[in-house]
């Protein structure tokens, strides 16, 4: 199985992308959430991919980081839902609020996401809800399987993120706030938190 390639990206159009690994180009499909992590063209790149094979096509698709590619994988063991929807649902997305919402059996927020009806989303809780809780790290708002291939700047954003929500938060409004706190991939997890804190206050 191609786990993960190194190489030079060539082009970006959402969802594709190609990569050059020595020569060799790499189509792949990919969520938003990785083209928003994605260099420019001629710059070189790693990412996580998951081969799916059908009779009639080999699709490689590509993820930022290990989590994606994990929430991934638990997305298409769910009846009904393939890898096209998949990737759309992790566009809409993030593992953590994907994650959060599963666990409290939020069906009106999984609605919400594109090509998800109710029975979807009743499926999607009922078949990921034990599978999440097995492979969440300490914090039941992270969903991140454990591993040591997130990048410290990531982590210390996750724990903020988990933070704020524990403190009452949504998720989009604790996303939205760190995603305003200027140089937040340079800052611990608690200067973050007090950043982003000063941002749901005003």
């Amino acid at each position: 199985m191609i786990s993960r390639l190194v190489g030079k990206l060539v082009y970006k159009k959402p969802p594709e992308l190609l990569i050059d690994v020595h020569g060799v180009g790499y189509e792949l499909l990919a969520s938003m959430s990785t083209f928003y992590h994605l260099p420019e063209p001629g710059e070189e790149i790693c990412l996580y991919t998951q081969l799916i094979v059908r009779e009639d096509s080999h699709t490689l698709y590509a993820f930022h980081d290990v989590n994606e590619r994990e929430m991934f994988r638990e997305l298409i063991k769910v009846n009904g839902v393939g890898p096209k929807s998949a990737i759309t649902i992790l566009s809409s997305i993030t593992p953590e609020e994907f994650t959060l919402a599963v666990m409290q059996q939020d069906t009106a927020r999984l609605t919400k996401l594109p090509g998800i009806g109710k029975k979807t989303a009743e499926r999607l809780v009922i078949e990921m809800r034990d599978r999440l809780t097995a492979s969440a790290s300490d914090s039941p708002y992270t969903g991140l399987p454990a591993s040591t291939h997130v990048r410290p700047d990531r982590l210390a954003q996750q724990e903020a993120i988990s933070a704020l929500i524990a403190l009452g938060y949504k998720p989009a409004e604790a996303s939205r706030a760190i995603s305003h706190v200027p140089d937040c991939d340079k800052l611990s997890s608690e200067e973050i938190i007090r950043a982003a804190l000063k941002q749901l206050m005003r």
